[in-house]
């Protein structure tokens, strides 16, 4: 796991060393292991552009400076930069070794991508298995060739300036290079207080976009830019011949079980997040079938609302698996870490799970360099209450959602998140619309304020009724049932923006390597094309996984309710931070006040304070935009955030 990034000049300009230095330098919390850069001057008008490669790295597989980047071929006509981890590349390795006699230097997984780029160009992609984004010099093509894995688990950023092609890891190493705009970008900040994070495949600056998932991209020396998906999640494949519960079982159990195993290979330490989840449980259930030592586990908890806090379960999933478990309790003044965060997630992040994510994964580190999670089993078993909750809503006439809607809005709005008044409240209110708006109803942080919320002056051109999924991904969900339209929804959207970008950013800050078996796009694709009655069943989520693994959780793991990973933002809120949110939302010279209604988000903290509602996801939101307009504005002097 590493920090990438590169200078492609078209023009033919040498790559200035002090640059790329700082952008390599920027990703340094990526790699703490070493640092590495290549220079390539244009030699002549005809030899292509100048280049320049930085690598940060996190050394896993082949610790040896062996396998140091940027790496070369034997006649130096190919450069690369790589991040992630291929969990076939010894399969890999044999055959290329076998068949096309390539002589390998190390025993990393960064030189069969390599090796496999020589062999099969542009399509080598299509036979890796496992996270990743890299980047390819090409000096025979003279062409630069960038690839992400088919989640999006790792991230790659890009910039087309006049005359200069830039890409990275992250945004702020994109921020280091002069000739970038990092005005910001107003399209993104309906779309973020929608849903917490920018449109996919923007930024929340202008000029800064993300390589999709599952794509590639090839620049010509010309500065052309060319773009492939190369990978796809399809809900039909299967359905010619669907499999008897019994068999899927059997083998949705075999699948996740190689899953574990192929993300168990490392030259380092290794253990486990451990929520007490289904998830997260599976895992450890089966790594320490798999292992021979204890497995280590970690797991945080809260003060403030035993509601949020997990820790009893994971302590059970422990015991009963004789982990070496290291538990962390988490107190208010976590909040302190909101600067920090804003700034490792180069813009406002609306998913305040990115608190317990980044201190889990800080005091992880302290013991492992590598961390299996459960993350994607939601997403590939129809986990989330959301899907649940609209597909319910599919049954029920208009006229009774309605009338329900309007009798329990009547109702004060209770203030504990997991209410199950609350939560019905939530259901009927978006029940009567169609499948695709009533998921963003349930999804969004704001909805039918957000007119409210965002200044009319600044923002009256934007059509914020159609604001929400793509076209093209719904046009493909077209003969989809609408467990499956969820599905894929969810998995074009909510996966690679938000949970795959907070798992990421979060481990990374601290250089710990985090893998999520349950999405292995094997898996992926098989459960994909199983019956939705084999996923959801008797109102029963996850039905096959549960099935599947009945005999390894305990049985009060197995069928507790689903909760995520949340932060009781609402009581920290309302007691020990609430100076800190007044301080800094109703501050008279809010950075904020410049694109949002004053008088709108002095409601939302009265409310919330008053105990009318609970506002604190809203709330959050609003906190991490104005952390980051004040960074913007602080950073050239290099002040703290203060209230």
């Amino acid at each position: 796991m590493c920090g990438i990034c590169g200078i492609v000049n078209i023009d033919g300009r040498p790559v200035e060393s002090d640059v790329l230095r700082g952008m390599t330098a920027s990703l340094a919390h990526r790699g703490p292991d070493a640092e590495g850069t290549f220079y390539r001057p244009r030699r002549g008008s005809e030899d292509g552009p100048a280049i320049g490669l930085g690598h940060r790295r996190l050394a896993v597989i082949d610790l040896s400076a062996n396998a140091a980047q940027p790496m070369a071929n034997d006649s130096q006509t190919l450069w690369i930069v790589f991040n992630g981890e291929i969990y076939n590349f010894k399969e890999l390795r044999d055959r290329l070794e076998k068949d096309g006699g390539s002589r390998f230097r190390s025993s990393s997984d960064t030189e069969v991508v390599f090796r496999l780029y020589e062999k099969y160009g542009e399509q080598c992609v299509e036979q890796l298995d496992g996270m990743f984004a890299f980047a390819v010099w090409d000096q025979r093509r003279r062409q630069l060739f960038l690839a992400r894995d088919r989640t999006g688990k790792k991230p790659l950023y890009y910039v087309k300036t006049a005359a200069s092609f830039l890409f990275a890891s992250e945004v702020k190493a994109l921020l280091r290079h002069p000739e970038v705009n990092a005005g910001l970008s107003l399209e993104a900040l309906p779309y973020y207080f929608a849903f917490g994070y920018p449109p996919p495949g923007q930024t929340f600056y202008r000029s800064i976009e993300q390589l999709p998932p599952a794509h590639t991209m090839v620049v010509t020396a010309e500065g052309r830019m060319e773009c492939r998906r190369y990978w796809d999640l399809d809900f039909t494949r299967g359905r010619a011949n669907r499999p008897s519960l019994e068999e899927a079982t059997e083998e949705v159990r075999r699948l996740v079980t190689e899953a574990v195993r192929k993300r168990l290979v490392a030259d380092v330490p290794l253990g486990a997040f451990l929520s007490g989840g289904v998830d997260s449980s599976i895992v450890v259930g089966i790594m320490s079938r798999l292992q021979d030592k204890p497995v280590k586990t970690f797991s945080l908890g809260f003060t403030g609302d035993p509601e949020f806090d997990e820790t009893p379960y994971a302590r059970q999933v422990a015991s009963h698996f004789g982990t070496e478990h290291t538990e962390f309790i988490v107190e208010p003044k976590a909040i302190d870490l909101i600067e920090s965060i804003v700034r490792r997630y180069d813009g406002p992040f609306g998913d305040s799970s990115a608190i317990p994510t980044s201190i889990v994964s800080q005091l992880t580190r302290q013991h492992v360099t590598v961390a299996l999670n459960g993350d994607g089993g939601d997403e590939v078993f129809a986990g989330y209450l959301r899907f649940q909750a609209c597909l319910a809503a599919e049954r029920l006439p208009s006229g009774v959602s309605r009338a329900a809607a309007s009798l329990l809005g009547a109702f004060p709005e209770p203030t504990g998140y997991y209410h199950r008044l609350r939560r019905a409240q939530r259901f009927f209110a978006g029940a009567s619309y169609p499948l695709f708006e009533r998921l963003k109803r349930w999804v969004a942080i704001f909805d039918d304020d957000l007119t409210r919320l965002l200044r009319s002056d600044m923002f009256q051109s934007m059509e914020f009724s159609e604001m929400g999924f793509s076209q093209s991904v719904l046009e493909k969900t077209s003969s989809y049932s609408p467990l499956s339209k969820l599905l894929y929804v969810n998995f074009m959207t909510y996966l690679p923006e938000d949970l795959l970008v907070k798992v990421d950013r979060a481990t990374m800050a601290y250089g710990l390597e985090g893998r999520s078996p349950f999405l292995d796009h094997r898996l992926m694709e098989y459960v994909a094309g199983l019956p939705d009655q084999f996923k959801v069943r008797w109102g029963t989520n996850k039905f096959i996984l549960k099935k599947a693994f009945e005999d390894l959780l305990p049985e009060s793991i197995l069928h507790r309710n689903k909760r995520g990973f949340g932060v009781p933002l609402g009581a920290w809120f309302r007691k020990e931070l609430r100076e800190y949110v007044q301080d800094l939302l109703l501050a008279p010279k809010a950075c904020s006040h410049e694109y949002l209604e004053p008088a709108y988000v002095t409601t939302l903290v009265r409310d919330h304070m008053q105990g009318f509602r609970d506002n604190g996801p809203r709330l959050w939101a609003l906190l991490a935009f104005e952390v980051w307009l004040r960074l913007m504005k602080q950073e050239a002097t290099g002040a703290r955030v203060s209230a």
